[in-house]
């Protein structure tokens, strides 16, 4: 499975961005899954790359949160703008990682990545809830590099 695009099925991507939509839906907040073949930096580095590549940290209250995937380098990151970032703990962080990387070591990505996002959902919910002139700031599809 060294290619990107085998890494999910088209039914398993198209479900995981519902579960952005869902995960969006009571939040301003932003979330994104973006997954590429391999990466020789650490995961966290990569990811904060990506995360300005994708424009993630233009949102209007700097609330974006990143799910990157390197599959072959088999790295994992999740990271989230300063808005975000400053009110939760670093445990949100590794309790989220956790959840993704248990589901992946049994090779259930699409689950690892739905619970995930869910998570990070709630916590979006908590700390920036929806507002009636929200609007979403940024694509809910899965970037690839």
């Amino acid at each position: 499975m060294a290619e990107v695009e085998d890494f999910l099925t088209k039914e398993q991507e198209q479900k995981l961005i519902q579960t952005i939509k869902v995960a969006e839906k009571n939040t301003s907040g932003e979330i994104r899954v973006h997954i590429e073949k391999a990466s020789d930096k650490p995961p966290i580095d990569r990811a904060l790359e990506v995360f300005h590549l994708l424009k993630m940290n233009e949102t209007q209250l700097k609330n974006g949160v990143l799910l990157y995937v390197a599959i072959e380098s088999k790295q994992f990151a999740i990271i989230g703008d300063e808005g975000i970032h400053n009110k939760v703990t670093s445990s949100f962080w590794d309790t989220t990682k956790e959840i993704v990387l248990s589901h992946f070591a049994k090779k259930e990505f699409a689950k690892g990545l739905e619970l995930g996002i869910l998570e990070v959902g709630e916590k979006l919910k908590n700390y920036f809830p929806y507002q009636t002139n929200d609007t979403n700031e940024l694509s809910d599809e899965i970037s690839k590099g």
